[in-house]
């Protein structure tokens, strides 16, 4: 029997493969490959310099198209679809692409694989066209119990086809500092960086409002009043892959001006460049907003053997066990409970690396690739795509 064809169906927004891509391309890079050896997938993205119009990512053959115009971009995936015919076409992201699949490709199956509760709000999609659109998917994939809750509650008619994959990291690159190479690693990041005797506190994301960085940042009086030797490394920019500086990115510098020996800014980085900033660091902290479906920042922290000290909101507590992989803050007290967190981490060493350990084994027993891959094969075989 002939393996089914998939076709997965990017937003165009970054090339793929590419190291300055979103979170959405990097779960198609990651995922798809686990899948290619029961299914005939494919990749549909955006064109790019150096990148051509067809090629492999992975051993996945990827089609791309120019995709200034975002209209444009998805007639062309469309009409690319029609030639390859696959017996399901996974849309990712954008519920507003469905309708116009759905009417290119009226003898495919087609699913949503939501990413963020970001396209589903009222700013990007009507109420009455995300129904409409929701209605032509067979199944929803969507990365957190939270981010369920959220599509059920916009769509009720969509819960019997909401499916939960939780996302994961690629522990092979993304070392433990509790491994003998990620130790020796560790040893030497810190030694170049000067960071020997400083207690290292990353954030490592886009620096946007609902990314609370301001919140970590406005803490700083506090915290080096009790810990002297703290240093709050900042990793990334307003925009994927750029750095252009925004007002909230100024408002930022201007809130660790004052603090020049105990806050480092590391404008956006290359993605194989990342893990090194969480082996190098002591803690990693997402003060993140009620809105975070899942923030792949933590289970790369805990793959690094980091205790995470996160907002309890969104997917993050469907990742960390409070007290045990590390902290969760009260979203209505964010403030003071960060403080608490952060320092009770800072001055309790065995605390640290207990939960830092304990990170490590839950993202390789949960929050990897292949788990994530299983789970895509089950609800293939749930729906009769692959024969059990």
């Amino acid at each position: 029997m002939a393996m089914p064809k998939v076709a997965f169906v990017t937003p165009g927004s970054f090339p793929l493969p590419s190291s300055k891509s979103s979170s959405v391309e990097r779960v198609v890079e990651y995922i798809v490959p686990q899948l290619n050896h029961v299914v005939r997938a494919r990749i549909y993205g955006r064109t790019a310099p150096r990148l051509a119009r067809r090629g492999t990512l992975h051993g996945v053959t990827c089609l791309r198209f120019p995709a200034v115009n975002k209209i444009r971009y998805i007639q062309s995936v469309a009409r690319s679809l029609r030639t390859f015919r696959p017996d399901l076409v996974v849309v990712e992201n954008r519920p507003q692409h469905l309708l116009r699949i759905r009417k290119q490709c009226p003898r495919s199956r087609i699913w949503l694989n939501l990413h963020s509760t970001t396209f589903i709000g009222n700013g990007y999609i009507s109420p009455k066209l995300l129904r409409e659109s929701l209605r032509c998917a067979e199944r929803i994939i969507v990365n957190s119990m939270y981010l369920r809750n959220v599509v059920a509650a916009k769509v009720p008619d969509a819960l019997h086809k909401l499916r939960v994959v939780h996302l994961g990291v690629e522990t092979s690159k993304f070392h433990s500092q509790y491994s003998v190479e990620g130790a020796e690693r560790r040893h030497w990041l810190r030694h170049i960086r000067g960071w020997k005797d400083r207690s290292v506190v990353l954030y490592m994301g886009r620096l946007i409002p609902r990314k609370g960085v301001h919140h970590l940042l406005s803490l700083l009086p506090e915290l080096v009043a009790v810990h002297p030797d703290i240093l709050i490394v900042i990793v990334g920019s307003a925009y994927y892959g750029s750095h252009r500086i925004t007002a909230y990115t100024r408002q930022l510098h201007r809130l660790g001006k004052a603090w020049p020996n105990h806050v480092l800014f590391v404008p956006y980085v290359p993605y194989n460049e990342v893990p090194d900033w969480y082996l190098a660091a002591d803690a990693a902290v997402v003060p993140s907003d009620r809105r975070e479906a899942f923030g792949l920042v933590n289970v790369e922290a805990m793959a690094c053997g980091l205790p995470v000290v996160a907002t309890r909101a969104g997917g993050m507590k469907e990742i960390i066990e409070d007290g045990v992989t590390g902290l969760l803050a009260d979203p209505d007290h964010l403030r003071s409970e960060l403080r608490d967190c952060i320092l009770l981490l800072l001055q309790d060493n065995e605390l640290r690396a207990m939960m830092g350990q304990r990170s490590r084994e839950r993202v390789e027993r949960y929050f990897n690739w292949q788990k994530a891959g299983e789970r895509w094969m089950e609800v293939f075989m749930e729906t009769g795509l692959l024969n059990p």
